[in-house]
């Protein structure tokens, strides 16, 4: 959609304007004006001859003309009316300001479907309702009761909450923070965040694209889009609402885990979208992304003019996982040649307490021309012989002869480094007025660059047998069973390549003592039965059993107590299964979420994965880069490699595994969830084992 008639509008009608200081329509009317808006204006009022000099008409027919852009600012029972006026009159585009639709119950939620119903019919693109409006630096349009119109710059956003982004306008007009365009997208009755990020996306003014979202209207379609737009442009989004109540309801350790929480944080890094926590931590990264190049990787030098905020900064940079940048020979001779002979030269580079601007600067050419040098935090103290202005414009000026790096500044201090954190401001330098938050910028942009320089996502088809599956899947929703057993849930595993155990159930003592001959010793005993979905819970698993007797005494005993504790379970037997040893349990599951699809898990296997809940979740499909990028995320990667002279496992293998399950749950939607837990896997060379499974299926 374009949006050329809500940031470019020629002229709007604010329907609802007043003439009472204090009233949402007056305050938009007043900003619209104070603003300087060079369009025409038109207030919709029967009841007043004119507001703030302006002549007021008494309905948008009257106007003889259709308005690019109007404002809504009536009670919401009057808004179809008004709403059908601006179909009748041929309006595109509406921005509905006024609240008391579906965020306050039923009645409301019918009257938003009306309007959404007026809206599509007549081909209105519809912002709101309950909203603050819209705002447009460049062009003098201050649409919204939102305060005073902020600085230009090159950060566009977007907020589903007004109340927030009138805090955002006043934090960044305290900052002199510029924005490009900034919209408050309310209910979302029409056009919602995607819209919006994409007209973000091909805006030639915006450089970053940064957002407050409560939720997300089609999980899908946004990973898609915003993969793509987050390759040219970054994302920047603050997201709030996702709790681990939903997690609580799900019966499988991976549903136990994976929350909603979970699920945007994959969706987000799949897409390739910078989650932060506070409009604070956004403001760091969007000033620093907007002005500054990407670094080429993640070493970073430091210049300082006092020892205790460089270590600080060292520290950061170590606990960040960021590299400390070791100058060249040729860079340190160089420093040498003008620093103080007290002076550190190895990086942190410390210019001493007295360092006037001039050392800033000939520290500041050196770090940029050094090959071994990414970025560069520049640290300054407010003392005695300090000049801050001086060293502000001093690094302004190099930053524009040496752009190919970026530069960031920490000015330590207040009132003394206030007017060079002005002039560094205004020359596109970010300033972060703490050193810990200044290197967590740094790590942000070397990450966000790393994303963007990825190898294209291939994701590997394996030969499966998709019929076998079908066939099972649909039986169990013609039965409407749930709950796929284990039995029936390892013959899909093999049918997509996955090796399991061999096994039988037994009915008797007799039986599976037969069978476990059989198999050969060592066996396992499994309860089996639908009802049951943790069979270690209620004791319904017994390993090692090594003779006849062991299995036929484990059996009766299984058969005895377990009805006891659950006498309304269907026990339809005791699954007798030859012993897998020698390898390490992991367990790969996967949990289906209602807003972006298969959830894919990894993490330790057993009874202890919900204990110890070292696990990683990524996005289906996964490709090969992805799969390894889950195992290596996981405190369990480092047991897997080889600890203490252990022989590792095969990591390639494994990998696979979550590839194969990845093809699996991306071609049958109506697995919900799905455990293999364990996943016993040995070392190099050998087979992985998928030594127990459930799976869960619902129709779609």
């Amino acid at each position: 959609m374009s949006f050329e008639s809500f940031f470019n509008p020629q002229s709007v009608a604010i329907v609802g304007a007043s003439q009472q200081k204090g009233k949402v329509g007056y305050e938009i009317l007043k900003n619209m004006i104070d603003a300087g808006f060079e369009g025409r204006i038109f207030p919709i009022n029967p009841n007043a001859q004119s507001i703030e000099g302006l002549e007021c008409h008494g309905d948008l027919e009257s106007l003889g003309q259709t308005p690019d852009l109007v404002i809504i600012v009536v009670p919401a029972k009057v808004v179809p009316g008004i709403m059908q006026q601006c179909a009748k009159i041929g309006v595109k585009s509406v921005i509905i300001i006024t609240a008391g639709f579906k965020e306050v119950g039923e009645e409301g939620r019918e009257l938003e479907k009306k309007i959404s119903q007026i809206a599509r019919q007549a081909g209105i693109r519809l912002i709101g309702p309950n909203c603050l409006g819209l705002i447009v630096p460049a062009n003098k349009l201050n649409a919204s009761f939102g305060g005073n119109l902020p600085a230009v710059g090159s950060i566009g956003y977007l907020s589903q909450s007004g109340a927030l982004l009138t805090a955002i306008l006043d934090m960044a007009n305290a900052s002199g923070i510029g924005f490009s365009k900034l919209v408050s997208i309310g209910n979302k009755a029409d056009v919602d965040e995607l819209d919006v990020i994409d007209a973000f996306a091909s805006d030639a003014d915006t450089k970053v694209i940064a957002g407050y979202l409560e939720s997300i209207s089609d999980g899908n379609q946004f990973v898609r889009q915003a993969e793509q737009i987050s390759h040219d442009k970054p994302i920047l989004l603050i997201k709030s609402g996702a709790t681990e109540a939903g997690a609580k309801a799900a019966s499988s350790h991976t549903g136990s885990l994976a929350g909603t929480e979970v699920a945007y944080e994959s969706a987000f890094e799949r897409a390739g979208i910078i989650r932060c926590s506070s409009i604070r931590q956004q403001f760091d990264y969007a000033q620093a992304l907007a002005n500054q190049p990407l670094p080429a990787g993640p070493r970073v030098a430091v210049i300082t003019n006092a020892g205790g905020p460089g270590i600080m900064a060292t520290d950061s940079i170590e606990q960040q996982g960021l590299a400390f940048a070791k100058l060249t020979d040729e860079t340190i001779e160089r420093l040498s040649s003008k620093l103080p002979t007290a002076a550190n030269l190895y990086n942190p580079i410390d210019v001493l307490g007295d360092a006037l601007a001039d050392r800033y600067e000939h520290a500041l050419e050196a770090a940029l021309d050094d090959p071994n040098v990414d970025v560069v935090l520049v640290l300054l103290t407010p003392q005695a012989m300090t000049e801050p202005a001086a060293t502000a414009r001093a690094i302004v000026r190099i930053s524009q002869q040496k752009s190919a790096k970026p530069i960031l500044s920490c000015f330590l201090g207040a009132a003394k480094v206030e007017e060079g954190v002005r002039i560094l401001r205004e020359g596109g330098i970010p300033h972060i007025d703490a050193s810990e938050r200044a290197v967590a910028t740094i790590k942000v942009m070397a990450d966000y660059a790393r994303w963007r320089s990825r190898p294209k996502r291939v994701v590997k088809l394996f030969a499966v047998n998709r019929r076998k599956v079908e066939n099972i899947v649909d039986r169990h929703l013609r039965q409407k069973l749930r709950e796929i057993g284990e039995a029936e849930a390892k013959e899909i595993l093999e049918a997509y390549g996955f090796v399991t155990p061999k096994g039988t159930i037994a009915t008797t003592a007799e039986h599976a003592a037969a069978i476990a001959t059989q198999l050969g010793f060592p066996v396992v005993l499994k309860i089996w039965s639908p009802d049951i979905l943790h069979k270690s819970d209620v004791d319904g698993v017994q390993i090692g059993l090594k003779s006849v007797k062991e299995v036929k005494d484990a059996f009766d005993l299984m058969m005895y107590r377990i009805p006891k504790k659950l006498p309304d379970a269907n026990i339809l037997g005791v699954l007798v299964q030859e012993m897998c040893s020698g390898g390490k349990e992991v367990i790969l599951g996967m949990k289906r979420d209602p807003h972006f699809g298969p959830l894919m898990m990894f993490g330790m296997g057993g009874t202890m994965v919900e204990v110890l809940k070292d696990i990683a979740f990524y996005l289906a499909p996964l490709t090969a880069e992805e799969a390894r990028h889950m195992l290596v995320k996981t405190r369990t990667y480092q047991m897997l490699k080889g600890v203490r002279g252990q022989e590792g496992v095969d990591v390639d293998a494994l990998a696979e595994g979550l590839q194969r399950l990845s093809q699996l749950v991306t071609e049958f939607s109506q697995i919900q969830e799905l455990d293999i837990n364990p996943y016993m896997v040995g070392p190099e060379g050998t087979t992985p084992i998928a030594v127990d499974a459930r799976i869960s299926v619902e129709e779609v």
